[in-house]
């Protein structure tokens, strides 16, 4: 037993020997992990003793579009050396191999190894321009890949997740604004209406100091409220929030150019709202609450005097006042014999027995 293992043993140490000297597709360097590097291949020719010049080898390769030996060099420099003034470079070309060969995601999550491994690398900011890049192709339907190969589906949530990613890494910067809008453009795709005004909102009170963003945060919020409203049946406070957004938009940019297109919107919702009253109305009246419907049916006029709802309100408030005085006058009389009975209760109590000193 004991000469079998010894035999396994050695043949198990002549193999890992033979492995380390013969051209395998496969070869493992302590440190490193492992490679592939075909046979007849350079063999490790592309590795070099200092940082500088293996980073060197990596652009040299990614420019002559070798990404398989630009994506071994550059990872051997972050490695072997991730304490050099290389590494953050190396680090950013392993996120333009990746986005150069379409792993878009892959490329993401390497950009931001360069962001937050090396927060002083030189190019911060192109590298957020070229996140913000990969989150637009998704935003605009680009499938996200299945294990980075496979493509499966498009998803708005992953896309916002991206987004949301880059507005941290710059909120302030020239991005940051377009990212923070891009989430609530990611939100509506989903007819998410909530979430987009959310995002929307967030954009207007961070940069309220940049008239174009802030402007447009409030009319695409304002635009999100009106799509949700015409989802909403009897929920007309979403109605009275996009009526506010645009009126706000009116208040702080007097002259924005969209104002005359918000204003047709401000009647479409009043009407909106009116047909929400109308409805609410319709209900009491069925349950035989008169008085609950007159009052919505009074509030369709207030809202919009001028909507096709409003001459039928008027027609069943006069239909409908004989009928609700009576409720009133019942309800009047039931309500004094509930205090003439809590006042009885009260005075029939018997009498308390004070004890004697």
């Amino acid at each position: 037993m004991n000469r079998c293992l010894v035999r396994g043993v050695v043949a198990a140490a002549c193999l890992l020997a033979l492995t380390e000297r013969c051209p395998a597709p496969i070869i493992y360097r302590p440190g490193e992990g492992w490679t592939y590097e075909s046979v007849g291949g350079d063999n490790g020719k592309w590795m070099r003793k200092r940082a500088k010049d293996q980073l060197q080898v990596a652009q040299e390769a990614f420019d002559h579009q070798d990404y398989s030996v630009a994506r071994k060099a550059a990872s051997r420099v972050v490695k072997t050396w991730p304490l050099s003034d290389y590494a953050g470079n190396a680090q950013y070309l392993l996120g333009r191999v990746y986005e150069a060969r379409k792993m878009d995601e892959r490329a993401f999550k390497e950009y931001q190894k360069a962001l937050t491994k090396y927060p002083k690398v030189a190019n911060y900011d192109e590298i957020i321009q070229r996140q913000f890049g990969i989150a637009g192709r998704f935003l605009e339907g680009q499938w996200f890949k299945l294990w980075g190969y496979i493509p499966f589906f498009p998803s708005m949530d992953k896309t916002a997740t991206l987004l949301e990613q880059i507005v941290k890494n710059g909120p302030y910067s020239e991005i940051g604004p377009k990212a923070q809008m891009n989430i609530g453009a990611a939100r509506e795709k989903q007819d998410n209406y909530p979430l987009a005004v959310k995002a929307y909102q967030k954009a207007a009170d961070r940069y309220y100091d940049r008239p174009a963003v802030a402007s447009d945060a409030l009319y695409k919020t304002g635009m999100a409220w009106d799509k949700q409203a015409k989802k909403a049946e009897y929920d007309q406070s979403i109605a009275r929030s996009s009526i506010e957004s645009f009126q706000d938009l009116a208040v702080l940019y007097p002259t924005d150019p969209r104002l005359p297109e918000t204003v047709k919107i401000i009647s479409s919702l009043r009407t909106e709202q009116a047909r929400g009253a109308f409805e609410t109305a319709r209900y009491y009246e069925h349950h035989r609450q008169y008085l609950g419907a007159l009052v919505y049916y009074s509030e369709v006029l207030n809202k919009d005097r001028t909507s096709v709802y409003a001459t039928e309100a008027k027609e069943r408030i006069d239909k409908l006042k004989p009928k609700a005085d009576k409720q009133r006058v019942a309800l009047q009389k039931f309500e004094e014999k509930v205090r003439e009975r809590t006042k009885s209760a009260a005075t029939n109590l018997p009498p308390v027995r004070v004890p004697k000193p």
